[in-house]
């Protein structure tokens, strides 16, 4: 939880998540207010979403509240009038909290990551409170840059080097879907960095095969790779792009951890180094579908993932969506309905609800940036 500098009895709370262009654009009018506001990322406290929800009847970000006055998302809060602001903004200044001002999340201290744990669960979650303190201390505001040298630098970074040894001693088959999904994408990420600091970050395509096959962990006694994650168990062991074959083969032990089926909501949660990935995240098995729900969401309204062209009846999407069309259901028309139903409401929403509606859609994808996201 951010908390912006302002002296009031009250506050605006924003509840928002990285990567959304509508929340960056409200925490940056509401930092011009003069007034606190606690920005609450919702990625890293979904405990919240349901009470969230509850509050504003919305399951989209960001949700903004100035003291207990729900004013809506990024487009009410442009929309408000001059006057109206003012009063919302004199509200927080001249009155103290009330009893029923929106929740935020308990903070509590990072676990320490010293002594040995064998439960993949327990594990995972020492590997967030980890991975959060180093995203806190290196990672950019929307999530999309790391500062790798710094993050080489920091004392956590040799805390998560001794984990990570201890991956090898976990029990992977006793853990549910939610906790594989949330265990192997908090994984991902972090061997993406981790490999990243150690070899440098690949900077083409055969640097990228080779990154991607070969810069692995040992869990749970197996070996995986960051293709034997990705392709191998978070969907479904099927075939990667430009793979002839799939990662496991029938008799290969790891199978027994693959998902049953792709879960196609974690190519907005897997972020592979490059400024086209979506933001980098953490992931808690509670409400795991709803945290990857709302990052697609998130990513969705960005340009560089969706542009609704109306006059031209055209969608362009992301690269992802070409290489991984299987997931989203293999043709155009099932594509754009997968994107339909897991847009935020949004006006870029409605536009994509006219366009589909007149019939004829072309789809189109846009070019893919595979630049290091390193900020230096």
């Amino acid at each position: 939880m951010e908390e912006f500098e302002g002296s009031a009895p009250g506050r605006v709370t924003v509840y928002s998540i990285q990567g959304c262009p509508h929340c960056v654009q409200a925490k940056a009018t509401l930092g011009r207010l003069g007034v606190p506001v606690c920005d609450v990322d919702m990625g890293r406290h979904p405990e919240l979403r349901a009470r969230v929800k509850e509050l504003t009847g919305r399951s989209s970000v960001p949700q903004i509240f100035f003291n207990n006055i729900h004013v809506g998302g990024n487009d009410d809060l442009q929309k408000l009038a001059p006057e109206e602001l003012q009063r919302l903004v004199n509200l927080v200044k001249k009155e103290p909290l009330p009893a029923d001002a929106p929740p935020l999340p308990e903070e509590n201290p990072p676990q320490d990551a010293a002594g040995g744990t064998d439960g993949a669960a327990e594990l995972s979650l020492l590997v967030r409170e980890l991975i959060l303190k180093l995203f806190s201390d290196h990672l950019s505001a929307d999530g999309k840059s790391v500062d790798y040298k710094g993050m080489l630098g920091n004392p956590a970074f040799d805390r998560y080097c001794e984990l990570a040894v201890q991956l090898q001693r976990v029990e992977l088959l006793s853990l549910s879907r939610e906790e594989k999904l949330a265990f192997f994408i908090n994984i991902y990420n972090a061997l993406v960095i981790h490999g990243s600091l150690r070899l440098g970050a690949p900077t083409n395509m055969w640097q990228r095969y080779r990154f991607f096959n070969y810069v692995s962990y040992l869990i749970g006694g197996e070996v995986f790779t960051l293709q034997d994650i990705e392709n191998g168990v978070l969907r479904g062991n099927r075939k990667g792009v430009a793979q002839l074959l799939k990662p496991f083969s029938k008799t290969d032990p790891r199978l027994q951890v693959a998902l049953p089926d792709a879960e196609p909501l974690i190519h907005f949660a897997l972020n592979c180094g490059a400024k086209g990935c979506p933001p980098i995240k953490t992931y808690t098995p509670q409400d795991i579908d709803g945290q990857l729900r709302t990052a697609a969401e998130a990513f969705l309204e960005n340009d560089e993932a969706c542009l609704v062209d109306s006059g031209k009846s055209e969608v362009r999407l992301s690269q992802i969506f070409k290489w991984y069309k299987a997931d989203f259901g293999g043709t155009d028309e099932k594509l754009l309905n997968w994107v339909l139903e897991h847009m935020g409401d949004s006006p870029k929403k409605t536009s994509l609800q006219g366009v589909l509606s007149a019939g004829k859609t072309k789809v189109s994808f846009l070019p893919y940036d595979w630049g290091t996201n390193s900020s230096h």
